[in-house]
């Protein structure tokens, strides 16, 4: 598989998007990846490091599209992105997935615009991984839809049983309705709207579930709008941060502290190893005709590793494809604007 690459994206690139690239290379035997970005500062970072020659490329660009850039001025005034050129690739079939670390606001645009909508999907939605007790969920939309409608938190809801089934390997993934309370009478008109439709399908459903319990591993699928999502995402890790520097400040304040780290470190570093972001890589725009992941800002070289190989995975299912297929089976329920096209068969 050939996956493009913003190498010009994330706060700290193309230091990190360079060496993910490489570490992606020399682990694996079946990605290919093209660097999209400034030629010159590419060239100067890949000398530094050793690599199969022949599996890294460079496209190269004169534009780079800043994280405090509007979205529609940098759409409009910057054709020669590392972005747009990058997703480029994938529209005219010469990468089969895109990853970017940098303006997720000009990612989605572009995608949108480049790519287009799957067939039937109102509203594509990101998806992202987050972890539990027992192991992770899928939380969608993690921000892509601060404004939404009952149907489009259906959608959310099949396109993000989707990826646990078929990415996660969940048999039959259990999907809860973010709100307020676990009652169905809880939440806003969006949700209690959202909770009916989502109850009239063979999902395997699990009603309400409240904010204090989604990271205890009682449903795999966790749906909302955007707007609560992005704010669960960035409460979560900010919350893993703090606690993890507040154990170490509380350990360090004991006299025996020394010890104590010692004897703690080996759970301390799987504590921020299930809490890491960058161990989940980057979250799937979901909804799109193509493959697009959207990474962390602060995304490491690990954290590109990752996101390039989980685009990787999505790409050789041709995981779009199986949500086209995922939304047909619902054509009855689900409004006209939203009904897909049937699903060709040879």
């Amino acid at each position: 598989m050939r996956i493009s690459l913003d190498a010009m994206g994330g706060d700290h690139a193309p230091r990190t998007t360079v060496e993910g690239a490489v570490e992606t290379v020399n682990e694996t035997d079946d990605i290919e990846i093209v660097l999209v970005g400034d030629r010159e500062l590419l060239q100067k970072e890949l000398k530094r490091k050793h690599y199969p020659p022949e599996r890294i490329s460079i496209l190269h660009t004169t534009q780079t599209v800043q994280m405090d850039d509007d979205i529609s001025t940098a759409i409009r005034r910057k054709k020669d992105s590392s972005i747009r050129k990058g997703i480029e690739l994938v529209k005219n079939q010469e990468a089969d997935a895109f990853v970017s670390a940098g303006h997720s606001g000009v990612v989605m645009a572009t995608a949108l615009l480049l790519l287009g909508k799957s067939p039937g999907v109102h509203r594509p939605a990101i998806a992202t991984t987050m972890p539990t007790l027992t192991g992770k969920f899928v939380l969608i939309d993690a921000g892509a839809n601060v404004d939404t409608e009952p149907e489009n938190l259906l959608q959310f809801a099949l396109m993000g049983r989707a990826f646990s089934k078929r990415i996660l390997g969940v048999e039959d993934p259990k999907v809860a309705l973010l709100s307020i309370g676990e009652e169905d009478t809880k939440g806003n008109l969006l949700t209690k709207e959202a909770f009916k439709l989502i109850k009239n399908t063979d999902i395997n459903f699990a009603g309400n579930i409240e904010g204090k319990d989604i990271f205890v591993g009682v449903a795999d699928v966790v749906v909302c709008d955007g707007f609560i999502g992005n704010i669960v995402l960035k409460v979560s890790e900010g919350l893993a941060d703090t606690i993890m520097k507040m154990l170490k400040r509380e350990i360090a304040d004991i006299k025996t502290g020394k010890i104590a780290y010692m004897l703690l470190k080996p759970a301390l570093r799987n504590f921020k190893k299930k809490t890491d972001y960058s161990e989940y890589g980057g979250a799937p725009l979901l909804g799109i005709n193509g493959t697009c992941l959207i990474s962390h800002g602060r995304s490491s070289s690990k954290a590109i590793r990752n996101a390039i190989k989980l685009a990787n995975e999505f790409a050789k299912q041709r995981f779009y494809q199986k949500i086209i297929e995922e939304l047909s089976r619902y054509r009855d329920i689900l409004s006209p604007q939203q009904q897909p096209e049937p699903v060709k068969t040879t």
